[in-house]
């Protein structure tokens, strides 16, 4: 019996049919920071992720504990969700995927169950595995039929409209479309997506490495960052005589960059940054995108490298001990190339790296990154993954409990 079991078992008894759900972290190797400005973008699941044992409940109530943080959550799923229903725990993404679901669902089924995540919290995107894997629970046991797109769509809506972070659909779209040794290349406008096999004849791991700093999106600068993007939209769009929409509904994507050129020059400098790293982001990716398909994967890990110093000195986000591990992966042999994952705030550093070399990666890189920062000797980690398939459900026999 293993810990989610052991768990499940100690909080609610015997059960019937019970099922698994496992929803993979993501990483983006490039594409960054420009899904919400409907940017080009790309990226891979890890077999890393969220694994979930759950139980349908025919009272409609959530019932959900978290090995990884504390407190039992209940709340109806039967009855309307609102915002005021946040209430600031990892609790609020299970509400906000009801939430999200209940705007075109009648749910009558709940869940109890248990969830826990293999990897610390920052930049692997295990708030998208949560909801994703929440939505596709929530469907199963209330026999929805949604497609892909749905999922990824109603787990947005649930973090941007519920949770109050302003992001695209990338990290949602890795967790569910990506397949194993095969590149996401999405179109955040249309949701145009291929998947595209690797055909290079060097192999390679992804490297996560944890900083050891903690951090929590809706308190940095991530919201600020999307509204300059688009600010510097909204400004070059006024010069040039376009029509404007709100504020909140103006992407870059919407800007043609000559039309940018003309004016960047007009606007403060901030903004204007932004938008150069959105541009040349966009041009990586589709770059990045022919070098995968060439198998030319020393070429997609410079653009990596690339992409990470338009994070630092376009977009401006990052952090010392962030730009200290892209500075040490630079120098380190058997790193392809590498860039700050997710939002970039503290978080965490990936990495495309040749399996022959882990062991040699992980001690260099510790102990460069160690004698700078001995205060993370607790909390820094570094983990070797392959690719993997999008989130899934499974369902167990009693007897295979």
């Amino acid at each position: 019996m293993d810990e989610l079991q052991k768990t499940f078992c100690q909080l609610f008894g015997e059960t019937g049919k019970t099922f698994r759900v496992f929803a993979p972290y993501r990483v983006c190797p490039l594409g960054a920071h420009v899904d919400h400005q409907h940017g080009l973008v790309s990226g891979f699941a890890i077999n890393s992720g969220i694994d979930f044992l759950l139980a349908p409940t025919d009272t409609g109530r959530i019932e959900m504990a978290s090995l990884s943080f504390s407190g039992l959550m209940t709340f109806a799923a039967d009855r309307p969700i609102g915002l005021d229903d946040r209430q600031g725990n990892w609790g609020d993404y299970l509400r906000g995927a009801v939430y999200a679901l209940q705007a075109d669902f009648t749910l009558r089924r709940g869940l109890r169950g248990v969830i826990k995540g293999s990897m610390p919290i920052g930049g692997v995107s295990s708030s998208a595995a949560l909801l994703c894997g929440m939505v596709m629970a929530l469907a199963e046991v209330n026999e929805l039929s949604l497609s892909k797109m749905q999922v990824i769509n109603y787990a947005s809506v649930a973090e941007r409209m519920f949770v109050g972070l302003n992001n695209g659909i990338l990290d949602q779209a890795c967790v569910v479309l990506c397949e194993k040794d095969k590149l996401l290349f999405l179109d955040t406008e249309t949701s145009d997506y291929k998947l595209i096999p690797y055909t290079g004849c060097r192999q390679f791991k992804v490297a996560v490495i944890f900083s050891g700093v903690t951090r929590k999106l809706t308190g940095t600068d991530y919201n600020l960052r999307v509204s300059e993007c688009r600010t510097a939209a909204w400004i070059a769009q006024a010069y040039n005589g376009d029509r404007l929409k709100e504020l909140q509904d103006t992407r870059l994507r919407d800007l043609p960059q000559a039309i940018f050129h003309q004016y960047d020059g007009n606007m403060p400098e901030r903004f204007a940054r932004r938008a150069r790293h959105f541009y040349s982001e966009c041009e990586r990716v589709e770059r990045g995108v022919e070098a995968w398909k060439r198998g030319d994967i020393e070429s997609f890990g410079q653009l990596m490298f690339e992409s990470c110093d338009s994070s630092r000195y376009q977009y401006e986000c990052g952090s010392e001990e962030l730009c200290a591990l892209e500075d040490i992966a630079r120098e380190t042999d058997g790193i392809y190339g590498g860039r700050f994952s997710g939002a970039g705030f503290k978080g965490a550093f990936i990495a495309l790296a040749d399996p022959a070399k882990t062991e040699s990666i992980r001690g260099h890189v510790a102990e460069k990154y160690l004698a700078r920062f001995p205060k993370y000797r607790d909390s820094f980690a570094m983990f070797f993954c392959d690719t993997c398939d999008g989130v899934s459900v499974a369902e167990i026999a009693p007897n295979n409990q």
